[in-house]
């Protein structure tokens, strides 16, 4: 659909993704800049389909939802020479934070960039104490542009501020020398081994830099027998791949040599057709998670016959 913003400026909004029409749209109608999410960022990094078309009207896109991994961000630019920067937003903020600015895109890749004017950050620790810099906690924030609260749900919200009028987001976060914040993941994504922190974004980020992984999510899996909870990737595999017991094992090790120890993906690797996610990109892990349960009671029944 096509609307006119003003006076020589045109936007085009699709009712529904599908990449051979967005790469459709984008040559004919010239697009200059795309706002898209990290699912797209994929497709136009590895799908084949995209080389079918002319994407070179693109001046830059812009990716946020979710964040988009540095291998992915590259791989887009050096595929079809356009800029990808990030931003991060959510609805309480109405609905920016941060932005990264299109000139030093390729200084700092993987940022979501810095707070816009008149918004603040810290990052804490469970304890609510501040992490240095450098070190992930979860974001809060403060500015004109944060919600009041949660309409007719006073307890979400007062659980949602701390004393101080933070507002608790539930991303968590680090922020370098040069007041860049880095959105790493989801602090209820967290993934606890043996009460050792693993974000699943993370392996995710390097897992999507083998040539043979389309598309990844990871999650936690808990296991009985030893207490805790153990990182599984789902892999969607490449053409010319073949998802089978021996390719698993051998991405497996791959991963575990690139990782610290409690990292490792003792979950192992299933294959999927797909990755379930949400219309703006974000992973479903809760689908995953209730497919592992039930992956694992079959397995359970399958023993329990033997």
């Amino acid at each position: 659909m096509l609307s006119p913003l003003h006076r020589g400026v045109t936007t085009y909004i699709m009712r529904s993704f599908k990449l051979p029409e967005f790469c459709k749209v984008v040559e004919r109608e010239k697009i200059t800049v795309a706002y898209i999410v990290p699912p797209v960022a994929l497709a136009l990094a590895k799908a084949p389909v995209v080389a079918q078309f002319n994407l070179s009207s693109l001046r830059f896109m812009h990716s946020s939802a979710a964040p988009t991994p540095k291998e992915i961000i590259v791989a887009v630019n050096d595929r079809l020479g356009v800029p990808v920067r990030q931003g991060y937003g959510l609805p309480e903020a109405a609905s920016g934070v941060c932005s990264q600015r299109l000139k030093a895109w390729d200084e700092t890749i993987g940022t979501s960039g810095r707070l816009i004017r008149g918004m603040m950050a810290k990052l804490v620790r469970d304890d609510g104490k501040e992490v240095p810099t450098g070190s992930e906690g979860e974001t809060c924030l403060k500015g004109p542009n944060i919600f009041k609260g949660y309409y007719h749900n006073p307890k979400a919200a007062a659980e949602s501020f701390d004393s101080e009028g933070w507002y608790h987001t539930g991303d968590v976060g680090r922020v370098d020398e040069q007041g860049n914040i880095y959105i790493t993941d989801r602090l209820k994504d967290l993934i606890k081994y043996n009460g050792l922190q693993v974000a699943p974004a993370q392996l995710e980020d390097i897992l999507l830099g083998h040539a043979a992984v389309a598309d990844v999510a990871v999650i936690g899996l808990y296991s009985d027998e030893r207490a805790t909870e153990l990182p599984r990737a789902y892999v969607v595999v490449a053409a010319g791949y073949t998802g089978d017991e021996k390719f698993g094992e051998m991405l497996q090790n791959w991963l575990n040599e690139r990782v610290s120890p409690h990292k490792k993906l003792r979950g192992g690797v299933r294959f999927v057709e797909a990755i379930p996610k949400s219309n703006a990109g974000k992973i479903l892990r809760r689908v995953l998670v209730e497919q592992a349960k039930s992956e694992k009671k079959q397995e359970d029944a399958v023993k329990a016959r033997l």
